[in-house]
């Protein structure tokens, strides 16, 4: 066996067996969505979270991992069975998708204002309509959730809850904000975190409101909440977290590019071990 035939022998099966692995990703994260889709009280229940917008990450999740598991089984059949066909639509849907992620860079780092400007708007209608249709809550658990992780509350300000009329007070209650604003760390109760995972009447003290059909769960907007609206707080986070943003992204791209070329090399050379074969 020469060298190159042992170099494309070892491309081959090095590209099967991390294929391989990312199809078993793939198939973990499908399962996942699945999961979610079919057994929403369970998942809560694990993550301890009441406000996920579970029903948009089931389907996020399902999708991609049909996708990841797809893209897969091409590289994995393509690789061992080295069939050029296969190989070449897995090296132009990896290209594809390189290509996309630089566009989205590209159009990210140009066009952030306005980005900044449609996310505060959309932000801003969230908290506006709030409560206002119990069908439809995809938009307020993503708020819910982004408030309790980047422990803020509004997007310039909790001001920004005082303008919604179903938890504005009135002269014998006080203005009221969701419960995903509440500070645990501002108390010593050693069962704040069942009050914020699960909120429940008298969890979160006498005047806490669950969220039931047309309920929110609330707490007083003058009690022990995040006082930094959330604009404040996602400037901070992509500035702690930047370094490993880019990381992740220049991984991600590294590894599609390392792929692509493994399987343009593997293709463009099938043909010659295979004339060589031919003439002995």
């Amino acid at each position: 066996m020469s060298a190159q035939e042992s170099c494309l022998s070892l491309i081959k099966y090095f590209l099967f067996v991390f294929n391989l692995f990312f199809f078993a990703l793939g198939s973990l994260i499908f399962c996942f969505g699945i999961w979610i889709l079919i057994d929403k009280t369970s998942f809560v229940s694990f993550v301890g979270l009441s406000f996920v917008p579970l029903q948009t990450w089931s389907k996020i999740l399902a999708i991609s991992g049909v996708l990841t598991m797809g893209l897969a089984l091409l590289g994995c059949v393509g690789a061992l069975k080295e069939l050029r066909s296969l190989l070449g639509l897995y090296f132009g849907i990896l290209l594809l998708l390189f290509a996309t992620q630089i566009t989205l860079g590209i159009l990210i780092s140009t066009q952030r204002v306005r980005l900044e400007r449609r996310v505060k708007e959309l932000v801003l209608s969230t908290i506006q309509n709030y409560g206002s249709d119990p069908e439809e809550t995809a938009a307020e658990e993503s708020w819910d959730y982004a408030q309790f992780q980047l422990r803020c509350c509004g997007w310039h300000s909790p001001q920004d809850w005082l303008q919604v009329s179903i938890l504005r007070g009135n002269e014998s209650e006080a203005d009221r904000v969701p419960c995903s604003c509440y500070n645990s760390s501002a108390t010593n109760d050693s069962t704040i975190f069942e009050k914020i995972y699960f909120p429940q009447p008298g969890r979160l003290g006498p005047r806490a409101r669950p969220r039931h059909s047309t309920d929110l769960c609330s707490v007083p907007a003058n009690g022990h909440i995040y006082r930094e609206g959330c604009a404040k707080s996602l400037q901070k986070w992509l500035h702690n977290n930047l370094i490993s943003i880019v990381g992740i992204c220049l991984g991600i791209g590294l590894l599609e590019l390392g792929f692509m070329t493994l399987s343009i090399f593997m293709c463009r050379n099938l043909d010659y071990v295979y004339d060589r074969l031919a003439r002995l």
